[in-house]
C-alpha cells in the first residue's frame, strides 16, 4: 500500500530552523537561571532577593495573581511582575475526557500561534504532555501537526508554563481526585523537541531544579521524544540529565520509514537506532521505541520480526522497550488504526523475540486527542 501523501496535497520539506523575522516571546523568569534572575533584578535597580521571592511564588506556591504576592512591596509589585512574570499564553479551550481526568488545553501564544498541552491523571501519577514548537517541520504525513508545517520554536518559559498551569489546576483541586502534583512530563506534544534543543534542555533544567529555582521534578519522570535527529541525540547523551529518550521509529526498514518519517532520508534506521542505543549505554536509561500502528502500512507480522532483529543488533541486555501506539487518525485521513488482531500478533511476535512491548493507553480520542487536531480545527 502506498504511503505517499494524499493526492492534491503539497509535499512538505523538512524545516529545522524557524522562520526568521518573528517577534520573540517576552523574557520570563523561567527562561533564566537563578543567577541570571538575580542579574536582571540588579539591572532594574531591584534587590536580588526579589527574584527569589518571585521564583518561589511561581514554582513553589504556583501563584498567578499578583495581589496574592503579599511579601512584595505594593508600590513595586506591578513592576516586579511585569519584569519577571509577563503573560506568555492564554487558554482558548479546555476539553475534558475520562470523567475529567484527561484535560486538553488549546493555548494562544503572544503572537497568535496555537499550541496544545494535555494533562492525564492516573491512579498512581499525573502526566503532562507538552508542546515544544508551534507546528512542526518534520513533515510526517500521518501527523496533523506535521502537515501544518513549522511556525516557530517555543521559548523555555512557554514550555515550562504548560507544566506550571497543569500543576496549578491540580493544586487547586480542579481535576477530579483531589489536590495533586505533576509527576511526569512527556515532550510528545506539537513539534520536534530536539529541533528546538536549547529551549527544551532549558525547560528540562527548570523542571528538575529544586525549588524555588524550579519545580523539583525527577529527571527520570521526564521523557523527551524525537523522530531521530541523530546529532541532537548524541548531544543529549552528553548532557548528564537522565531523562528517558523516546525514539519515534514507526518502521524498521528504510524504504517505509523514508515515507513515514522523512528525516530518515538524512539519518537511516541503522544510524538512528545506534544513536538511541548509545544513549541507553551511556545513561543506563532504557530507551522507548514509539511505533504508531497504521493499518496495512507498518503493522505486518514480518515487520514485527524485522523490528525485533534491528533492536537485537545491539544486544539483549534490556536497553529498549517498544511502545505501540494505536493511531488516533485525523478527520478525513487515510491513515487509520491497525486491526486489533494485527496489533495483538505484532505484540506476540516482538515478545516471542524477547522485546518488552506495551500498547499505549490511548486517552482523549473523543476530544481531538491526537497532537495538533485541536489547533487545526481552531
Amino acid at each position: 500500500m502506498s504511503t505517499t501523501p494524499p493526492e492534491g496535497t503539497t509535499p512538505l520539506r523538512l524545516v529545522f530552523d524557524e522562520p526568521r523575522g518573528r517577534a520573540k516571546p517576552p523574557r520570563h523568569l523561567a527562561d533564566l537561571t537563578a543567577a541570571e534572575r538575580a542579574d536582571l533584578a540588579k539591572e532594574r535597580g531591584l534587590p536580588a532577593f526579589r527574584a527569589k521571592q518571585l521564583a518561589t511564588h511561581y514554582f513553589t506556591r504556583l501563584v498567578d495573581d499578583p495581589e496574592a504576592m503579599t511579601d512584595l512591596p505594593a508600590e513595586s509589585r506591578a513592576e516586579l511582575v511585569e519584569t519577571f512574570l509577563p503573560d506568555l499564553m492564554t487558554p482558548l479551550r479546555t476539553l475534558e475526557a475520562d470523567k475529567g481526568t484527561t484535560r486538553k488545553t488549546l493555548w494562544r501564544l503572544f503572537d497568535g500561534a496555537l499550541v496544545e498541552s494535555v494533562l492525564m491523571r492516573y491512579p498512581d501519577r499525573v502526566t503532562m504532555c507538552v508542546s515544544s514548537q508551534a507546528g512542526c517541520g518534520m513533515a510526517c504525513p500521518f501527523c496533523a501537526t506535521g502537515q501544518g508545517g513549522l511556525q516557530r520554536n517555543m521559548s523555555t518559559a512557554e514550555i515550562v508554563e504548560q507544566v506550571v498551569a497543569g500543576a496549578r489546576s491540580l493544586a487547586r483541586g480542579e481535576v477530579p481526585g483531589g489536590p495533586g502534583r505533576v509527576s511526569n512530563v512527556v515532550f510528545m506534544g506539537m513539534g520536534e523537541p530536539l529541533a528546538n534543543y536549547r529551549a527544551v534542555i532549558g525547560a528540562v533544567r527548570r523542571l528538575t531544579e529544586p525549588g524555588p529555582d524550579g519545580l523539583g521534578m525527577s529527571a527520570r519522570g521526564i521523557t523527551v521524544s524525537t523522530v531521530g535527529l541523530v546529532p541532537r541525540i548524541r548531544q543529549l547523551t552528553q548532557e548528564g540529565i537522565p531523562v528517558t529518550l523516546a525514539l519515534s521509529l514507526h518502521a524498521p526498514d528504510d524504504d517505509l520509514r523514508n515515507e513515514l518519517v522523512p528525516i530518515n532520508t538524512k539519518f537511516s534506521v541503522a544510524e538512528t537506532v545506534e544513536a538511541a542505543w548509545d544513549y541507553a549505554r551511556t545513561t543506563k536509561r532504557r530507551v522507548s521505541i514509539e511505533y504508531a500502528m497504521m493499518r496495512g502500512i507498518n503493522d505486518q507480522a514480518w515487520r514485527a520480526d524485522l523490528l525485533a532483529d534491528v533492536l537485537h543488533e545491539y544486544g539483549d541486555w534490556g536497553w529498549v522497550h517498544v511502545n505501540l501506539i494505536p493511531l488516533n487518525p485525523t478527520p478525513g485521513s487515510k491513515w487509520t488504526a491497525s486491526d486489533p488482531a494485527d496489533e495483538r500478533e505484532f505484540v506476540r511476535r516482538l515478545e516471542a523475540k524477547g522485546i518488552p512491548t506495551t500498547v499505549r493507553d490511548t486517552r482523549g480520542s473523543d476530544i481531538d486527542g491526537a497532537c495538533g487536531q485541536l489547533a487545526a480545527t481552531e
